[in-house]
């Protein structure tokens, strides 16, 4: 995502204007809609994942439906999530043996950055303590536990336990009731700020992001480009320079924030990285964290963005496409949007995906179905929201490839009926995860087969 020069200024102040807002929004959208999704689980919850304060734990019951609207979630695991609050100091989290069983505790950051994890691939399937520790922290720390650094207060746990259906539930629930976090002292926890309920709603977003630069400072490579925001009245402490801003800025605001969410939109689709037979290669979609590597973190040239612009904006996509989305050595993503002749995929017609070779992973693979624009899984007649190498009953050919059938009617063809992944009657766009993803999937010598039209309409 580039940022041109923009012409459109507020009086004589060429440092306020719309291409300077536009940058602004890119650069604050990841921690907005991120805080506004840590609110939403402490607050009313998401899904199956009920309400639960900073600092606990809440578990999902369940794989992931439709009701479940969160952007790009899996149909995988069983999530269990905690938003943890700092400001009541340390955290002790302690972690069950799963006796070889995939799972992954990804740790998230107020600006999105993956910068921990723990699970089969990053420390192993053994029990486990560690502590989790606010930035800054100054005191003694327990000498029986593994200390995380946290690079912000605020904090997100995305904690996914791989599941193999509804018989596998009871397995996976007696894990979630052994994972536990307990504070070193006894503290309320701070919380988000609060927006000046008086802002205008065209002008919150900027309320928010102001709040948020103050509360969770970034990393220190990003201060000088943050004081350039400063006409824009982001800088500002005390009262809210948005309750009642100047037309000029206020105008400069709505303009940049739209022409922003655009932008961030059209990079989303376009991608940044390679595409294979119309797979988007999205491996490095998490790679904009340049500067916090804890546990089970790889601190390497190429798991990171060197460009620092094309960093933010790559975090912008990741955020409104898939936020909390793993680093590609956890889980290697891949998105398609078109069919092997360039058109959007569509329910309107019948597809065929033909695998002469399963993905190559170490744990497992999926293929999820989400519809357009908000990337929510699809209600279907069968309950089917993605299909993978764990999906009972494919059908596989006398050679060993494995053809899906993506359709929005159920096919009548009893193998393509087996191995059918539904789609909505609109607009489609899957998802392929790999988990644990073997280096072919990197270095190219594996490639996804291109998804074929076959019903012949059009």
């Amino acid at each position: 995502m580039t940022h041109s020069s923009g012409d459109s200024e507020v009086g004589s102040d060429s440092a306020v204007s719309v291409e300077s807002a536009v940058s602004a929004f890119v650069y604050g959208f990841a921690p907005v809609f991120n805080l506004s999704q840590v609110e939403r689980f402490v607050t009313t919850g998401v899904g199956s994942n009920s309400a639960a304060p900073f600092n606990s734990f809440s578990h999902a019951g369940n794989l992931a439906g439709p009701d479940d609207t969160f952007v790009s979630i899996n149909n995988d695991t069983i999530y269990s999530m905690a938003q943890l609050d700092l400001s009541v100091g340390p955290l002790i989290l302690d972690v069950p043996d799963t006796a070889d069983a995939y799972f992954v505790l990804q740790f998230v950051d107020a600006w999105t950055n993956n910068f921990a994890y723990i699970g089969k691939r990053a420390t192993g399937t053994k029990a486990g303590r560690y502590v989790l520790v606010p930035p800054g922290w100054p005191g003694e720390l327990p000498s029986d536990a593994t200390a995380v650094h946290c690079s912000t207060r605020i904090v997100s746990i995305v904690g996914r336990w791989a599941c193999d259906g509804p018989d596998d539930l009871g397995r996976v629930r007696d894990l979630q009731e052994q994972i536990s976090l307990t504070p070193l002292a006894t503290k309320d926890p701070e919380g988000l700020p609060a927006p000046d309920p008086a802002v205008p709603e065209e002008l919150v977003f900027w309320e928010k992001l102001r709040l948020y630069l103050q509360a969770f400072p970034p990393a220190s490579r990003d201060v000088a480009l943050q004081q350039a925001f400063a006409p824009l009245g982001l800088l500002e402490s005390g009262s809210s320079p948005y309750v009642d801003p100047d037309p000029a800025l206020a105008k400069v605001l709505v303009e940049g924030a739209a022409q922003g969410r655009a932008r961030v939109e059209q990079a989303l689709k376009s991608g940044a990285d390679a595409t294979v037979n119309g797979w988007h290669q999205a491996f490095h979609i998490f790679d904009y964290n340049d500067d916090f590597f804890e546990i089970g973190t790889i601190d390497s040239p190429e798991w990171r963005i060197e460009d620092r612009s094309k960093a933010i904006g790559v975090r912008a996509a990741a955020a409104m496409g898939g936020l909390w989305g793993n680093h590609g050595y956890e889980a290697a993503y891949s998105q398609i949007y078109t069919d092997a002749t360039g058109a959007q995929l569509t329910g309107e017609h019948t597809y065929a995906i033909t695998f002469a070779s399963p993905p190559p992973v170490e744990a497992f693979w999926s293929i999820t179905m989400y519809s357009m624009p908000h990337f929510y899984l699809v209600s279907n007649p069968i309950e089917r929201y993605s299909i993978g190498d764990r999906t009972p009953g494919l059908v596989y050919g006398d050679n060993g490839s494995l053809t899906l059938t993506l359709s929005a009617t159920e096919p009548t063809d009893p193998v393509a009926r087996a191995n059918w992944l539904p789609t909505p009657a609109g607009p489609f766009r899957p998802l392929l995860r790999m988990y644990i993803p073997d280096k072919a999937v990197f270095d190219g010598s594996y490639e996804m087969p291109p998804i074929v039209k076959v019903d012949g309409n059009g």
